[in-house]
């Protein structure tokens, strides 16, 4: 059946062959589903399969293969059991140099099952060209018919389901040769260390872990190490760290001098391309401008009407928010993001989706929804600081502002060139991490000539005379690099109308109730500016929280929320909500959109890279190479995900010194 790309409006006409447009919505932390019938219907068009059982049981065996071969290869008395009966006839456990190859194919083997699990094209030919050579090996040394057939037994499979092998390979960079290297010397080593040490009735002596290591690492590299053994042992040992060694420098070499596949990055076509619909489109999601950050890749809808914007991380392919464009056009971007997804077996996830979008995501997809929390909308008409509500707020503004604080709100276009370069400065060194953190509610950058509309709301304070009398003296000078600068918040573009926290940073040696300060100016400025609404931070799984406080809730709720009040120690959950709560917003709910329960872990593992909670050593280095001279904080952060603020100490509101950090 043909793909329709942009003739169905969302939420209104229903998709040829289902019930209704869109299923009915569930709130609340569960999972938001659409009708039966609806959701199988779209299971059933949806041009992108769902997860196949085959190539998972193919990977799987390979992985049996690959751990018995390394266990007839190491262990001596394993190589004498019955078990190694069955290993002796799988691929790689081959005539006198059985236990090398049987290790270094078994490595092999345990790579390629992963792939092959996520029918990458590459991993399938390497398995074609693998067991074949088994099976030469089979006939060549020992001569064993049963080998052999076994060799095509596990060959036939993958043959006949060739089709399902069609995954492209992921993104790949400079870095892939140096990961690989570091991971395939670490198995070496390990693997390496046992095969020295599983010999102790051959060995003259008793070696030290330090010659055990030490033989590994000559062994390596193909020399003869401090420990001596007696009969074939010696041969066994120097055969099999030898393979390892040049496995580890083949494989390396091999990810070397592959032509380098860089991960997708916004163009500065793309760019312009974007900003066109946030022009046109733009107050419909206040998450919509920071699609822009230009370490994500995009898709448009064919029409050209709607994009997606993501970033792969640990093979999850995370849009964030809603898509951007015109919402009739929406499913043909979205059509055009899974089929991606699809095409390179990565686990599609959305992070931070409104309701509509997540309504459209699991009609179009047959996705599920899970509410993550809920976003702080203020109505600048309906802002006070009158009554009793904000007693706590107004109060910590006044306090402040008789510490001698004053606040500047500004458009970006409007800030002199050399007080944004130190605004950049003092947001990098007030920063409370060494991670730039933020993804789904980070821009990355603060005073792009591009983003002229994003406001600027910073605190001053004139520093002290020497001697702690009156401000303004030049004694003060060195104790105040970035001069009477005190704090920042950056709002980006919501609309024409609207404005959406994306970095909240303050001197660590400003007053509590700076951000209180801040915020509250900001409002007060935005009917000069022509700003209607302000979104805030995200609140993490907010309606928990507030439900489990109050009377009469159930064990269950009590303890859900127990449990996230703990976790707020480590991130702002509460505080963050709490924080918001005083500012009487209205709450957005917002939510997660994935395939299934299990793909979960890998969609929070991932989430957590993205948004900077998670490093790599290898790939933070590189990060930290390259990065810009200031990249944003997420919101007040805590809830949103990467980029949460610190811990707020007394009234301090959330932790200053991250990105906004919306989910």
């Amino acid at each position: 059946m043909a793909v329709p790309v942009d003739g169905d409006k969302s939420g209104s006409v229903p998709r040829e062959g289902s019930g209704s447009s869109a299923g009915a919505t569930t709130k609340g932390a569960g999972t938001q589903r659409g009708g039966g019938a609806d959701r199988r219907a779209a299971r059933r068009w949806a041009p992108w399969p769902a997860p196949r059982s085959v190539p998972s049981l193919i990977g799987s065996a390979c992985m049996l293969i690959a751990l018995i071969d390394i266990a007839s290869g190491v262990f001596p008395r394993f190589r004498h059991s019955r078990v190694h009966a069955l290993a002796e006839v799988l691929p790689g456990a081959v005539g006198p140099f059985a236990a090398a190859l049987a290790v270094s194919v078994g490595m092999l083997l345990l790579f390629l099952a992963h792939g092959l699990k996520r029918r990458k094209r590459r991993a399938w030919r390497a398995a074609v060209v693998l067991l074949p050579a088994g099976a030469v090996a089979q006939f060549s040394y020992r001569h064993s018919l049963v080998g052999v057939l076994l060799s095509l037994l596990l060959l036939a499979p993958l043959i006949v389901h060739r089709a399902q092998f069609a995954a492209l390979p992921d993104p790949r960079g400079r870095w892939t040769p140096v990961v690989n290297f570091v991971a395939m010397a670490l198995g070496s080593i390990g693997i390496g260390l046992i095969v020295v040490s599983v010999h102790p009735h051959h060995t003259r002596g008793i070696p030290s872990f330090d010659e055990r290591l030490e033989h590994v690492v000559w062994g390596l590299f193909g020399f003869e190490g401090p420990i001596d053994y007696r009969g074939p042992t010696d041969d066994l040992v120097a055969y099999t760290l030898g393979a390892l060694g040049l496995l580890t420098a083949l494989t390396t070499v091999f990810l070397a001098l592959r032509p380098e596949q860089p991960v997708a990055r916004l163009t500065d076509e793309d760019e312009r391309r974007l900003r066109e619909l946030l022009a046109r489109h733009g107050g419909r999601d206040s998450l919509g401008h920071f699609a822009l950050r230009r370490d994500k890749g995009v898709v448009f809808s064919d029409s050209g009407k709607a994009a997606v914007c993501y970033r792969v991380v640990s093979a999850v392919m995370l849009a964030s928010g809603d898509p951007i464009g015109d919402v009739e056009a929406w499913p043909g971007a979205i059509e055009r993001f899974m089929r991606m997804a699809e095409a390179h077996s990565w686990i599609p996830a959305v992070m931070g989706c409104s309701e509509t979008g997540g309504e459209v995501w699991t009609r179009e997809t047959g996705l599920d929804a899970l509410e993550l929390g809920d976003e702080a909308v203020v109505e600048v008409a309906d802002f006070s600081l009158g009554g009793r509500a904000m007693r706590n707020v107004r109060q910590m503004v006044k306090r402040v502002e008789r510490a001698g604080y004053e606040t500047r709100v500004r458009r970006v276009r409007d800030v002199p060139q050399e007080e944004l370069d130190r605004i950049r400065r003092a947001a990098a060194d007030w920063r409370g991490s060494g991670t730039e953190r933020g993804f789904s509610m980070a821009l990355g950058r603060i005073g792009d000539p591009q983003d002229g509309d994003a406001v600027i709301a910073t605190a001053h304070r004139a520093a002290p005379s020497a001697d702690g009398d009156a401000p303004g003296a030049p004694g003060g000078a060195e104790a105040a690099p970035y001069g009477d600068l005190k704090g920042v918040l950056h709002f980006v573009p919501w609309g024409s109308d609207g404005i959406s926290l994306d970095l909240m940073r303050r001197d660590r040696s400003a007053d509590p109730g700076l951000n209180e300060l801040l915020i509250v100016a900001t409002l007060q400025a935005a009917e000069g500016l022509g700003v209607r609404r302000a979104s805030l931070n995200f609140a993490m799984f907010r309606s928990v929280l507030a439900r489990g406080e109050r009377l009469g809730a159930g064990p269950v709720l009590r303890g859900w929320r127990g449990m996230l009040v703990f976790l707020s120690r480590w991130f702002q959950i509460e505080s963050l909500y709490r924080f918001n709560a005083k500012f009487q917003p209205r709450w957005d709910p917002r939510f997660l959109v994935f395939r299934n329960g299990r793909d979960l872990p890998r969609i929070g593992f991932a989430a957590m890279q993205a948004e900077g909670f998670l490093t790599l050593p290898v790939r933070g280095l590189a990060r930290v190479a390259e990065a810009e001279p200031c990249v944003h904080v997420p919101r007040g952060t805590a809830a949103r995900g990467p980029g949460a603020p610190e811990a707020p100490a007394d009234q301090r509101g959330p932790a200053e010194g991250r990105r906004r950090t919306k989910v």
